[in-house]
């Protein structure tokens, strides 16, 4: 039924945002460094690496620069119209496709790069391992705002990242796992709705009082 709903949706999706892809596609040939489509290499089901395609917003060679495969707020290597693509998270939509494709579903835990997945704890690795990454779930709900996050901790940032993100937004994950269903789903497609509407919003805490606290250090 999950898979069946991913492609149906999916599909209408793709149909239905296909008028504004083509002259955002054309805007970020020219206002970047003529690329359109970023392919980044993720974690997917089964340990299995995929590519995860967006918009490209970042300057071409990130992931070499300084900052490595973590974005912390006021990036400098955030391109001028990628900053708003990423606010809003239209910078994603190109993802539609890899959900139809089957690599990811829409909601799951968030694909990560191989880096970044390997600083969730060894036993966080392996019980959401055999999990189909999702282009959306609880741990993108709460951290929403994971880049403001980096930019105001006093850690370095791939510090703040490793200690307190990661084994935090893992934990979600194990929590979304240990209640998924159907119905679960579909609440937390809403709540991605809201909250990208109303970036400060913590409807999410009304609705899960039995999610994992989260502690900052």
């Amino acid at each position: 039924m999950k898979r069946i709903f991913d492609i149906v949706s999916s599909g209408i999706f793709i149909i239905l945002i296909s008028p504004l892809l083509i002259p955002l596609m054309i805007l970020l040939n020219f206002t970047g460094e003529g690329k359109i489509f970023y392919i980044q290499q993720r974690i997917g089901k089964g340990g299995k690496s995929f590519g995860l395609l967006k918009f490209a917003t970042m300057l071409e060679n990130s992931q070499n620069l300084p900052g490595g495969d973590v974005t912390m707020g006021n990036d400098p290597r955030v391109l001028p119209v990628g900053k708003i693509l990423r606010k809003t998270k239209i910078n994603e939509l190109p993802q539609l496709l890899n959900i139809f494709k089957g690599d990811i579903s829409v909601v799951g835990p968030r694909p990560l790069t191989p880096k970044t997945f390997g600083y969730y704890p060894k036993a966080i690795q392996h019980e959401i391992r055999d999990l189909k990454p999702g282009l959306t779930g609880i741990g993108s709900i709460v951290f929403r705002d994971e880049e403001r996050i980096l930019a105001n901790s006093p850690k370095p940032h791939l510090q703040c990242y490793e200690e307190d993100i990661a084994p935090y937004k893992g934990a979600l994950e194990v929590w979304y796992k240990k209640h998924q269903s159907f119905f679960l789903d579909l609440q937390l497609i809403f709540l991605t709705i809201w909250v990208i509407i109303s970036p400060n919003s913590k409807i999410y805490q009304s609705f899960y009082k039995d999610l994992p606290e989260m502690s900052l250090k």
